[in-house]
This record gives structure tokens, C-alpha cells and sequence, in this order.
């Protein structure tokens, strides 16, 4: 079935879903066991002296938890805390985030020892796009430019043309010729979004993010009607009957730039909701309101994989210098190109600062 008028649509190939199953295999959100730490240990003191040691950079994704954010040197997104990784003189990246993006800092900053605290943290978005069956459909599309978003394996992005984040998307997009078809993966849900944003005809890898997924547009609608006067930002990972309840859809650093700065005092936030430490440091006066799933309750909208990070473990990832991320080089220069398009394609006010030293590192080492 093909798309129209900037509607996307899912295709299928032989051996490639055509749907994302919801029912993923619970044994992928068993976090790590907790380790064992001795009696009298300051796990904050610790972590601290640790990093003096190794020259070490700990960096957080918005959606760890608040005391993990707080012990950390960056917050913020993906891209962006690699970004800082690579800009800095540290020989050890401790990424405090999900697997992913601890491989983008690994195959931006090669020569760096990244660690993640807990192995287990994935993503279901990565879950969703084997690098077999992507690659499997690419072979099915061969005319097809690979536009493929960031929350996905260092495999897959080995497989892709471009890599684009949710700030960054639309621009790249647009500079795209239009006689071009353009795959996109692997979450449906924003290339819907961008398809909508753009006008342009995309073929859908059908993944969901299962945070965003669970968003329900009619308890959000609920709550718009005791709170009148909230505007209600969102990520464009969330269904499209969410975006259209939004006065702003945006990524997680844009959903923190709209919140903090709307005269409103009270925000509607339809992301994962440890994001709301933040907007709350920033305006402690302002009141800020996780959206809530289809039962009503906002746990349900919680990262399990970022859940799986803790004090303890990012304590141990530092003495022991494990668990360590590992990209082979022939996979991280095949994922490093895409990287690389995007930092060139992406517009100047995208992580500004960090964008430039990023393209100069990058130019300098030769990739690595």
C-alpha cells in the first residue's frame, strides 16, 4: 500500500515484519542483578573519586533518574551528551543511558573506554529492527535512500544512508530530492510525523518506542479539561492521536526549551517523565504534569531499559571498567558515515557549539 499526499505507510518484505509486536520477549526487561556493595561504601563519594581517577566523563540521558542525573557532568540527549564526550579530554565515557547511545559515543570516540552501567539496557526501538531483517529490506528496496533514526543498533546504522535525530529529522528530510523514495526506520510513529511535516511519500519500518506507544489520547484529553489552560508538549515518537492533542511536538531538548519557557504555569509532558527533573530545576514555580497511558496512571510511561541504571552499578562501571560497549571497526566505519551525513546535513542552531567540534574531531582523526 502505497502512501499519499504525505501519508506514510508500512510495507512488508519476505523475512521483515510488517507489524511491531507489543508482546517482545518479557526477559528483556530483567534488569542486571544489583551488585553487591560493601557495607560502609559513600556510592556517591565513590563515584566521584573514581571519576578524578579514570579522567573519566559521566553523562545522562533525560530519562535516567533524578540522582543519577544530578551526579552527572551532561544531561540531555543522545547525540548531544556524545557530542560532549568528544569534545572532552576524558579517557573513559561512563554513558548513563541505554545501549544505543552508549554505540554512538563509542564509534564517534573510538579511542575512548565507553562504559554503560547495566549491559541489559536496550531499546525497544532497537529490538524492533534486527540488522538481518533491515538489511533484508533494504535489499527489497533498492532504489530507496535509508533515512534511519538514531534509537536503533551500530548494525543497522552500518546499513543506513543517513542517520537522523528527532531535532535534525525534518531538515534532512527536506533537502532530499523529491524524486528520491526515501526508507525510513525504525520508528513508525515519527516517520508518519515527518511524512505529515514534509509532504514526502516515505516507506515505514513499522517499530514503536513502548513508552510513547502507551500515551492514550483520550486520558490526556481528560486531563486538558481540568487543566485548561495547559498546553501539552510532546515527543513525535507518540501516535498521532496524541500529536494532535499537542501544542507542541518536539525532541526531548525541545519539549524542555517549550516547557520551561511557555508563560503557562502548568505543562502537560507526554515523554517519558524523568525528563520533568529537569524542567523542575529550571522553574521550580511551575507545576508539570507527566501525561498518563490508557489506565489513567503515568508508571506505565516509564523507560523500563532506563530503569535498569543505578548509583550502584554506575559505581561499578567505573571501578571495574565494565561493562564495556565494543564496536568492531569494520561496523563502526560503515555506522560512522551515516553519523557523519547527518552532523554535514544538520542544520547550524542543532547543537550548536557542539556541532563544529564534533565535525572537526571527526575530520582530524580521520574518524577516529
Amino acid at each position: 500500500m502505497n502512501s499519499r499526499n504525505g501519508h506514510a505507510c508500512v510495507k512488508g518484505a519476505d523475512g521483515v515484519r510488517t507489524d511491531m509486536p507489543l508482546d517482545i520477549d518479557p526477559g528483556v526487561f530483567e534488569p542486571s542483578p544489583e551488585p553487591e556493595i560493601p557495607p560502609g561504601i559513600d556510592v556517591e563519594a565513590e563515584i566521584r573519586r573514581l571519576k578524578r581517577e579514570r579522567n573519566a566523563v559521566i553523562l545522562a540521558h533525560y530519562y535516567q533518574a533524578p540522582e543519577i542525573q544530578d551526579m552527572a557532568d551532561f544531561v540531555g540527549d543522545s547525540l548531544d551528551l556524545s557530542r560532549k564526550a568528544a569534545a572532552t579530554d576524558a579517557d573513559v565515557i561512563a554513558f548513563c543511558g541505554v545501549r544505543f547511545m552508549a554505540e554512538v559515543a563509542k564509534i564517534l570516540s573510538p579511542t575512548k573506554t565507553v562504559v554503560l552501567p547495566d549491559e541489559r539496557a536496550g531499546c525497544s526501538l532497537e529490538i524492533s529492527c534486527p540488522p538481518d531483517e533491515f538489511a533484508a529490506f533494504r535489499r527489497a528496496h533498492p532504489d530507496h535512500l535509508a533515512i534511519t533514526y538514531i534509537n536503533c543498533s551500530a548494525a543497522v546504522k552500518a546499513e543506513s544512508d543517513i542517520i537522523v535525530t528527532s531535532s535534525n529529522a525534518e531538515h534532512i528530510i527536506r533537502q532530499i530530492p523529491e524524486e528520491q523514495p526515501i526508507l525510513f526506520a525504525p520508528d513508525r510513529h515519527l516517520g508518519a510525523f515527518l511524512s505529515r511535516r514534509t509532504g514526502r511519500d516515505m516507506l515505514l519500518w513499522p517499530g514503536v518506542c513502548i513508552v510513547h506507544e502507551r500515551f492514550s489520547a483520550r486520558e490526556i484529553a481528560k486531563l486538558k479539561a481540568h487543566h485548561p489552560d495547559a498546553p501539552v508538549a510532546a515527543h513525535p515518537e507518540c501516535p498521532d492521536a496524541v500529536l494532535a492533542l499537542a501544542d507542541h511536538v518536539g525532541s526531548t531538548s525541545s519539549i524542555l526549551q517549550f516547557a520551561t519557557a511557555h508563560p503557562a504555569r502548568t505543562i502537560i509532558v507526554a515523554t517519558e517523565p524523568h525528563i520533568i527533573h529537569q524542567m523542575r530545576k529550571r522553574c521550580p514555580d511551575k507545576t508539570f504534569i507527566g501525561a498518563p497511558g490508557a489506565d489513567g496512571n503515568c508508571n506505565c510511561n516509564m523507560c523500563p531499559f532506563m530503569a535498569m541504571n543505578s548509583l550502584e552499578k554506575l559505581y561499578v562501571a567505573l571501578r571495574d571498567l565494565r561493562p564495556r560497549i565494543a564496536v568492531d571497526e569494520k561496523t563502526r566505519l560503515r555506522a560512522l558515515r551515516p553519523l557523519e551525513r547527518m552532523l554535514e546535513m544538520s542544520p547550524k542552531t542543532v547543537g550548536a557549539g557542539d556541532l563544529s567540534m564534533i565535525g572537526e574531531r571527526v575530520a582530524a582523526t580521520g574518524g577516529r
